[in-house]
């Protein structure tokens, strides 16, 4: 089904006492990472805890159409690999869905094959840029045909790429803080003969450089004078298989974590969530707001920092969220001004143009939803002004714009409002969540579809 085809309205109403102990789904971008790198290594990868959600799902169904074998194990996906260099053509579309992630990344893999694949996806995605990514593979010498029905669009979907007979390693500088631009560059280094090199100026989720070095890929990261990481990628090199255990996401924990510090009584623990430091600014963004969140049993696995997250009910207050976190939260921004919404005191939230072209402009469609339930807000340039009471009135209809987590974030406003809040559809969730209302449910909140 098309993302939109046939809407699933929901309501969620004021609830008491959330309580349990709770897992949430694999990590998104880790599952995907996984899937592709395996598709490209020797021998057999064992992917526990993959993320089965509709974008992970489809980013499994591309790295097969490529020439890979993969398969559901019980609770575990078996995927045998080509090998490095070996993929093979699609015999038709690569379709994404929704999955910005799954087609920028597979766009990175395949970009030093000399064969055409085209690229397809649903409604939003179709409307999502992709120069960005594409940009820095034409240097590579990568060939992009825009398809006809792209209506003259440039750069977004669906188009069709093909690299050239001799692809060429560069070094590229990441002009703005993107962790698809850089997995996708680097990924696209795995099968060209030479050094490819990614400059980030401001360090990004590095899942990425940590799996390829996993599957035994030659990377090297060093740090210059101004911060600014330089990771470099030895290409053609061999990959083998592995076995990783995906953690929880720890943006699906955001969710329930919110609401256990918004809503009266709660007591809610998260078990096995990813820490990793260039993902958890949200989890130290509420701590400087008085949240009431502790941290578990920390430990390491695969290569990662995982815990327990325990959170109670708390008092909010205000703040101010510097630029320079948002690479570290960028997706938990709607569920934090949800949250601001519920604090004594402004929250200002900085730097958020990548906010501008995620699944919807989710910084306008985030301040629209908050307005309608009677929070002031207001946008200025890429930041978004939170003026909380520590109380929201609620009794809004929010338009999601096929967005995931605008949909999840109003259902979590809704739990904690003095009256219900409703949005206009949430099929989209099982993009990166398909458990939410289940788990919530379960969790004591009073969610209705209807």
């Amino acid at each position: 089904m098309t993302h939109g085809e046939t809407k699933v309205p929901a309501k969620a109403a004021p609830s008491q006492n959330l309580t349990g102990l709770i897992s949430v789904p694999g990590d998104k971008s880790i599952s995907h990472r996984a899937l592709l790198l395996g598709g490209v290594a020797k021998g057999q990868t064992c992917i526990t805890g993959l993320l089965e959600s509709d974008d992970v799902l489809n980013t499994a169904k591309a790295v097969a159409a490529l020439g890979a074998t993969v398969s559901r194990d019980g609770s575990d996906w078996l995927v045998y690999g080509t090998g490095n260099g070996l993929l093979l053509k699609p015999e038709g579309d690569l379709d994404f869905g929704n999955s910005g992630t799954g087609v920028r990344l597979a766009m990175g893999l395949v970009a030093p094959y000399n064969f055409e694949v085209r690229f397809i996806g649903d409604a939003s995605l179709s409307s999502r840029p992709m120069g960005r990514i594409l940009n820095p593979l034409r240097e590579m010498g990568l060939q992009v045909r825009q398809n006809s029905e792209s209506h003259g669009k440039p750069d977004q979907l669906p188009l069709s790429i093909q690299g050239a007979h001799h692809m060429a390693p560069i070094t590229y500088r990441v002009p703005m803080p993107s962790a698809q631009v850089k997995s996708a560059v680097l990924l696209a280094g795995l099968n060209i003969p030479g050094i490819t090199t990614v400059v980030e100026p401001v360090m990004t989720r590095d899942h990425t450089e940590r799996m390829l070095q996993g599957f035994g890929a030659e990377i090297n990261i060093e740090t210059d004078d101004d911060g600014a990481r330089h990771i470099s990628i030895k290409g053609q090199g061999e990959l083998s298989g592995q076995n990783i255990t995906v953690p929880g996401d720890p943006s699906s924990a955001s969710f329930a974590i919110v609401a256990g510090l918004i809503v009266p009584g709660s007591d809610i623990t998260l078990e096995n969530i990813l820490l990793n430091p260039s993902r958890t600014g949200l989890f130290t963004t509420l701590a400087e707001m008085g949240a009431n969140l502790t941290i578990q049993n920390e430990r390491e696995s695969g290569g990662e920092k995982i815990g327990n997250i325990r959170v109670k009910t708390s008092s909010l207050k205000g703040i101010t969220v510097p630029a320079d976190r948002a690479p570290s939260m960028i997706d938990e921004y709607p569920v934090l001004a949800v949250a601001a919404g519920f604090a004594q005191g402004e929250t200002k939230m900085l730097g958020l143009d990548e906010l501008r072209v995620k699944e919807c402009d989710r910084l306008a469609v985030t301040a629209e939803g908050l307005k309608k339930n009677g929070v002031d807000c207001e946008e200025q340039g890429n930041s978004l002004i939170v003026r909380g009471t520590g109380s929201v009135n609620g009794n809004g209809f929010v338009e999601t714009h096929l967005d995931h987590r605008i949909a999840m974030s109003f259902l979590i406003m809704g739990l904690a409002a003095e009256n219900p809040v409703s949005v206009d559809d949430t099929t989209m969730i099982a993009t990166s969540f398909p458990e939410f209302l289940d788990l919530m449910r379960g969790l004591g909140a009073d969610i209705e579809q209807n």
